[in-house]
């Protein structure tokens, strides 16, 4: 089978305080400035360019962990990044409660004029606040970011799921985040067997996985196993994955 790397891996970055964190675990008030084999310092500019550049995306993954601790979304953060990487797509997850809540933010960053059209908000499964408010999401509600994802969350083989996400496959966006915590940072290996049981509910849905990835092998494992592609950080960061050009 064909497979390209640069098209299957999404760099992360995980943003605490204005600076870049390595994730480990999901245990995320733990985690410590960013320490890189690509780049000095945990400036959000520098590190996003330097994972962007190795892996040969045009894409990246934002956790802001700040609302994602019940704190205020790095706004400011968010739009240095997209005024200084112009040509990127930005998936952001700052802990949407709801849908009204990613509008607020995207309209934040509209005002400031730095492309709030290439950030696409996820809404994740361990926020979302109820099962209406994940069907406003997704349900065609107009207004809404058309081009939104859902992040199935789960940690130790418990869904972290109030809003039911995980047993609504009918509204599914047409890109699911298949979060298992445990293995974000952890060098344990990609979940793939859940990413296996999930295929069959939601043919259309293009599953991106996230945590676990180690070495090479593992993207084509992941690939094998139908993931239409990978959030990674501390392999890129570590440089256990071969340097691409997009």
């Amino acid at each position: 089978m064909s497979f390209d790397p640069s098209q299957f891996v999404i760099p992360v970055i995980d943003l605490r305080r204005g600076q870049v964190v390595r994730a480990r675990r999901g245990e995320r008030d733990r985690y410590r400035p960013i320490v890189s084999d690509l780049c000095a310092g945990s400036e959000p500019v520098v590190v996003a360019r330097a994972l962007l550049a190795h892996a040969g995306a045009r894409r990246c993954y934002v956790a802001d962990l700040d609302a994602l601790l019940g704190g205020t979304p790095q706004i400011g953060a968010m739009a240095t990044l997209c005024a200084a990487l112009p040509g990127i797509e930005w998936w952001l997850d700052a802990g949407f409660a709801d849908r009204s809540a990613a509008l607020a933010l995207l309209g934040e960053l509209g005002r400031l004029g730095v492309g709030a059209a290439r950030v696409a908000p996820v809404f994740a499964s361990e926020a979302l606040r109820s099962p209406e408010a994940f069907a406003e999401c997704f349900a065609g509600a107009p207004s809404g970011p058309d081009d939104a994802l859902l992040s199935l969350d789960a940690r130790d083989g418990q869904r972290l799921d109030v809003a039911g996400c995980w047993d609504t496959p009918t509204l599914w966006p047409q890109r699911v985040i298949v979060m298992t915590l445990e293995r974000v940072g952890a060098d344990a290996g990609p979940d793939l067997a859940t990413i296996e049981a999930l295929r069959p509910r939601a043919p259309r849905v293009g599953f991106i996985g996230a945590g676990g990835i180690r070495d090479e092998a593992d993207l084509r494992a992941a690939a094998q196993a139908g993931a239409h592609a990978w959030l990674v950080a501390s392999a890129l960061h570590d440089g256990r994955l071969a340097p691409r050009r997009g």
